[in-house]
C-alpha cells in the first residue's frame, strides 16, 4: 500500500509500505467476524502510525530512518490486531518518494556541494603549487646569492694573494701598481669575452655634442 503524508520540514512524500499477516489458529473467529473489513482497518492503523512518525521527521531523517518507521509500524499494529486474531509477521517501508521537483532540488543541492568541494580542493592544490615555487625561488636566490659571496670571496681571496705575491717578487712596486695591472687583465679578458660572434656590443663615446650617438648607431648597425 502507498500512502501520503507530510515531513516535519513541509515536504510531501509517498510512503509505500507492505505488510506480512498471518490469521491466529487460535482466533479464527475473531478474525473474520469481529471486524467487518479487518484489511481497511489494518490500512487505517497503517496509515495513521506511517503519519505519525513521518510527521515528526525531517525529510533527511526520515530517508535515514526507515528501519526505524517499520520497527514502529510492526509493534502498533501488532498490538492493535493481536486482538482481532491476526498476528503481524513483517511491516516494511519499502520506499518513500518526494515530488520530482524536492528529488531535483536535493540531487541540484547535492551536485552544488561536491561542485564547492571540488573547487576548494583545486584552490587548495594551486595553494600548494604556488607556495612551493616560491619556496623553491627564495631557496634558488639563497643559494645563488651563497654562490656569489663565496665566488666574490674566492676572487677577494685571490687578489690578495696576487698582491702579496708581486709586492714579495718585484721591488718597488706598490699594492696600486698591482692593481691597475690586475684591472688591466680584466680589462683585456672582458674585451676576449665580448668578441664571441653572438655577442653584440655597440661602444659609446662620452661625446655628447652633435650627431655623435645617431652616427654611432649607424656605424652599429652598418657593422652588423
Amino acid at each position: 500500500m502507498s500512502l501520503e503524508t507530510k515531513t516535519k520540514d513541509n515536504v510531501f512524500v509517498t510512503v509505500f509500505v507492505s505488510v506480512q499477516y498471518q490469521t491466529i489458529r487460535e482466533k479464527v473467529y475473531s478474525a473474520y467476524y469481529v471486524l467487518s473489513d479487518p484489511h481497511s482497518q489494518m490500512r487505517a492503523y497503517v496509515y495513521d502510525t506511517i503519519r505519525a512518525s513521518v510527521c515528526g521527521m525531517n525529510l533527511d531523517h526520515a530517508f535515514e530512518s526507515k528501519e526505524e518507521i517499520s520497527l514502529s509500524l510492526k509493534t502498533h499494529l501488532q498490538e492493535t490486531m493481536n486482538n482481532y486474531g491476526v498476528i503481524i509477521l513483517n511491516a516494511l517501508v519499502t520506499d518513500l518518494s518526494p515530488d520530482v521537483k524536492v528529488r531535483d532540488a536535493m540531487n541540484e543541492i547535492n551536485a552544488s556541494k561536491r561542485l564547492k568541494e571540488s573547487a576548494y580542493q583545486r584552490a587548495e592544490g594551486e595553494k600548494i603549487l604556488k607556495v612551493k615555487k616560491a619556496e623553491a625561488e627564495a631557496e634558488s636566490m639563497y643559494l645563488s646569492g651563497v654562490g656569489v659571496a663565496r665566488q666574490r670571496k674566492a676572487i677577494m681571496d685571490g687578489l690578495k694573494d696576487s698582491i702579496i705575491a708581486f709586492s714579495s717578487n718585484v721591488p718597488g712596486t706598490t699594492p696600486k701598481d698591482v692593481m691597475d695591472l690586475l684591472v688591466l687583465n680584466q680589462y683585456f679578458d672582458t674585451l676576449q669575452d665580448m668578441s664571441n660572434n653572438n655577442t653584440k656590443v655597440v661602444f659609446l663615446s662620452n661625446d655628447t655634442g652633435g650627431n655623435s650617438f645617431r652616427n654611432q648607431m649607424m656605424e652599429a648597425d652598418a657593422v652588423k
